[in-house]
Order: C-alpha cells, then sequence, then structure tokens
C-alpha cells in the first residue's frame, strides 16, 4: 500500500523551528502541600465550599492564588462530545467555572472536537467505542445547548441587573487539528514527551493492569490534551486549566509540555467527583446519569434526583451546588434537622439546581409535575401542557383524538387502546379498575364531562391498574 500523504502545518512547525520559544527540558513539578487552602482568597473559598479538590502545583506561597489576584485570568475546562448531552457528573466543573467568571475571570469552554474520536481513558475501566466525524460533531452541538443554557439562566436567575459577567467563550479544538499533519504533529509535539512519565500516569497504570488492557489511541489522549492547553495558552492567554481529579494526569501533561516549549507557569484546578451513593461515578458509562438537556432528563426528574438525595449527601451538595451563602446554607440544616421527614433541605437544594439547569419555567414545570404525581392535583393537571404530561408519565403512549358528540367513558378507553374489545374491557372499567384525571370510574358508558374528564387544556390523563398511563388529546373542542 502506498503511503499516504501528509499536509505540512507550517503554523505548527514556525512553534518549534529553531530561534523559537523552545527551552530546556525541566524537570517534572512535584505535588506538595500549600496554604492556599487558609484564608480569604477566591480558591480558599471555593475549598470551603468542596469546589475545588486541589490544585496543580501546589506550591508554598499560593502561586495560583496571587495569580487570580494579580489581574483577570482566563480558565479553560474541556468537554469530550461523546454524548449529546452534559450531566450531573458534569456540573461541578461548570459551577467552578462560573464561580471563577462572577470573580471576574474570563471562561474558556472548549469542546473536544477532535479528541471525542480517541476517547479518554482517565476513570474509564476500558476504551471507549469509536465514533464518526458527524456523531461527534451532533454530539457537539447538543453540549453547546446544554452550557449556553447553564449560563444563561445562572445569569437570569442568580445575577443582577447590575452584575456583568466576563464573557463565556466556546472553542472546539478540532479547528485546530483538521488538515493538520500527522508527521508534523509527532516530530514537533511528540518529542517533548518522555514515554516513562506518560506510562506513570495513574490513569495509564490502572487500564494497563485491566485484562482489555490499553491501545495506542487512548495512550496518545494525554499528549492531545496537553497540546490543548499549549494552543489555548498561546492563543487566548490561558495560564489555568479546571477539570476533575481525573484529569490530574492529562492537567499535569499540559503543565509539563507548556514549561518546556514556553518557559511559562500554568496552574491546573481541580475540582472532585460527584459520585453515587453506592460511591460509582456518576455518568453515562456507570448507567446512572442524569442529563442536563431536558429532552433526556426532564426538569421534573432532575428536580427528583435531588428531593430524594439521602440527608448524609445534603449539606455537601448544597455547598457544592449552589450558590447559597455558607451561613445561609447552616441556616438551612438546622431547619431540616428540627424535622428531617419534610425535607426541607432537599427540596431547597432541588430548586436551586433546576433553576440553574432549567431557569424558572423549568422548575416551575417541575413544581407542577410533582404536584400532578404526588399530590393527585386536577387543577395543576389543567395548567400542564403536552410536553410536561409527556415528560411526567415518560413512556405513556400518547394519542390525539376527535371529540365526538356522546363520547363515553368507554370509547376513551377504547381510543387509548387501554383496554381489550369486548367484554373483557367493560368489565375492567366496572371492577373499578379505571382512573381518568386521577378520578376512579366505574360507568362505562357514562358520557365523558367537561372538567372532570376532559381537562380544559384538552387533556384526559388515563390511569389502568397502578401505573399504565395513557394520555389523550382531544381535537376539535369547544369550550
Amino acid at each position: 500500500m502506498a503511503a499516504p500523504m501528509v499536509r505540512a502545518a507550517p503554523l505548527w512547525w514556525s512553534l518549534w523551528a529553531p530561534g523559537s520559544l523552545l527551552s530546556a527540558p525541566r524537570k517534572a513539578a512535584k505535588r506538595v502541600r500549600c496554604r492556599w487552602r487558609s484564608g480569604g482568597g477566591l480558591l480558599s473559598q471555593l475549598h470551603q465550599r468542596g469546589i475545588v479538590q486541589d490544585v496543580f502545583p501546589a506550591a508554598e506561597g499560593g502561586g495560583l492564588q496571587q495569580l487570580l489576584e494579580s489581574a483577570p485570568q482566563t480558565v479553560y475546562c474541556g468537554f469530550d462530545p461523546s454524548a449529546d448531552s452534559l450531566h450531573v457528573g458534569h456540573l461541578l466543573a461548570l459551577l467552578g467555572l462560573i464561580h471563577l467568571q462572577r470573580a471576574g475571570h474570563r471562561v474558556l469552554l472548549l469542546l473536544g472536537g477532535a479528541t471525542a474520536r480517541l476517547g479518554d481513558p482517565s476513570g474509564r475501566g476500558g476504551e471507549r467505542g469509536s465514533l464518526s466525524a458527524e456523531a461527534v460533531r451532533s454530539n457537539a452541538r447538543g453540549l453547546r445547548r446544554s452550557v449556553q443554557a447553564v449560563f444563561a439562566n445562572h445569569h437570569a436567575c442568580f445575577c443582577g441587573a447590575d452584575q456583568p459577567q466576563a464573557p463565556l467563550t466556546l472553542l472546539d479544538n478540532s479547528d485546530w487539528y483538521q488538515g493538520k499533519g500527522l508527521v508534523d504533529f509527532i516530530d514537533t509535539v511528540g518529542r517533548h514527551f518522555r514515554m516513562g512519565t506518560m506510562l506513570s500516569r495513574q490513569s495509564v497504570q490502572a487500564r494497563l493492569k485491566s485484562p482489555e488492557g490499553m491501545s495506542f489511541t487512548e495512550f496518545t489522549y494525554q499528549m492531545f490534551q496537553a497540546y490543548d492547553f499549549y494552543y489555548l495558552n498561546q492563543h487566548h492567554d490561558c495560564r489555568i486549566q479546571l477539570g476533575g481529579m481525573d484529569q490530574l494526569g492529562n492537567i499535569m501533561s499540559g503543565y509539563e509540555f507548556i514549561r518546556k516549549v514556553t518557559g511559562q507557569d500554568v496552574h491546573g484546578i481541580m475540582v472532585p467527583l460527584v459520585t453515587s451513593a453506592s460511591g460509582d461515578k456518576l455518568g453515562k458509562t456507570a448507567g446512572n446519569a442524569v442529563w442536563l438537556n431536558r429532552n433526556k432528563t426532564s426538569p421534573f426528574e432532575l428536580y427528583q434526583y435531588f428531593v430524594r438525595q439521602p440527608d448524609s449527601n445534603i449539606e455537601r451538595y448544597l455547598k457544592l451546588f449552589t450558590f447559597i451563602p455558607l451561613p445561609e446554607i447552616e441556616s438551612i440544616m438546622v431547619n431540616h434537622g428540627t424535622d428531617p421527614g419534610k425535607r426541607i433541605a432537599q427540596k431547597r437544594l432541588a430548586a436551586e439546581v433546576t433553576k440553574l439547569v432549567h431557569g424558572k419555567e423549568g422548575l416551575e414545570s417541575a413544581k407542577r409535575c410533582t404536584s400532578a404525581l404526588y399530590h393527585n392535583s386536577v387543577d395543576v393537571l389543567e395548567t400542564m401542557s403536552d410536553e410536561e404530561l409527556q415528560e411526567l408519565f415518560k413512556g405513556a403512549p400518547f394519542s390525539e383524538n376527535l371529540l365526538e358528540p356522546g363520547t363515553t367513558v368507554l370509547d376513551l378507553c377504547r381510543k387509548a387502546n387501554a383496554v381489550p374489545d369486548g367484554p373483557r374491557g367493560y368489565q375492567i372499567i366496572a371492577d373499578g379498575g379505571i382512573w381518568i384525571n386521577n378520578l376512579r370510574v366505574t360507568k362505562p358508558e357514562q358520557v365523558l364531562v367537561l372538567k372532570q374528564h376532559i381537562l380544559t387544556n384538552g387533556l384526559s390523563l388515563l390511569r389502568v391498574g397502578k401505573k399504565n398511563y395513557h394520555i389523550v388529546k382531544w381535537l376539535n373542542m369547544v369550550t
């Protein structure tokens, strides 16, 4: 087979050509204890909330804290579009960025349109399946919507009109990898990475010891993420990367690469990984993802996820996932302790997170769904949209039917395919096995009554037995 043609990359070559900013290799930085956790600086405040777990390099003297206090900085965090939505496991990184933005720093969010096709091995027990370029582009569009919605909701719901925010910039690393020469990249970037250092990373060691092992594609991931940090440093004056604790090895690679090439100090901020009650990392791989996209997890489902959190998590989650001041959180927990059964703290947590992810209307939707499902409120059902009912009763058959004069309870049930034809369907209704809009019906021949069997919004919620729901939308209604 003929060797493939490789395009030259003049921009990359100029970065490492003789006379450029190359500096002599330096020793890898060591992580040491530091004093940034104490005091009143931004990092200390975020550490008190549990948002910042560690920094790199953790040098004595608080170099990162001094940098943050010296002038507005550019901070970046990257997300690979391996799915079309972010999930709750990503939310803490977004909140870390928002806290930095609130402090006046510039936030840069990087979508890994190129690196998503490689797959980050960090924190994974096996290799990610290959994604097509089109799938990655589609996923990236979904991630953009998720991120932009969270930042827009934060500005609308948690900031005053007189509180301008530093800008949010979204980039995609496929923009600087597309059309670049492989040989040039390996020559100019790869030669600055030592195999021993790359092999020593915890994420690499864990995978090498696993039955599946590790592919070369995954092994090179840390080199690409390091180059991303370098590119953003050179083109956007970015000196700080934020990521989960599982990203420490990749952040260290970026730090060492930038130091070798430019001699400049850069920094990493690590946020803790959010885990389930069983200690599993939240995410789609673990099968327990709670998504930030309404089409995948409704506002009601997100709200209920936090309402159901055990008391053992609640104070920590209030600090992590909300902007409530710490003294107010203490007060909430005191009130919660007087009657834990009311779940005062959980409801406040759920409201704050739902408002951040889905806005005020999303929170109101979640509350309407909660009242309709758990309080059997017909009044609330009448205020709900088709979308909300379908979100609330996910998987319930939805049908549209013409409302004809004299339509009976039996007609409704048969139009919805909720009961079998013949005597058996009739008998189910007569035996009290059907509820319409939370009211039990026992007369199959009863004609449907507006505002009782048919809500003013033109909907009927039909339940067969305990859990089998059907949603019927009536057309050509005259009220």
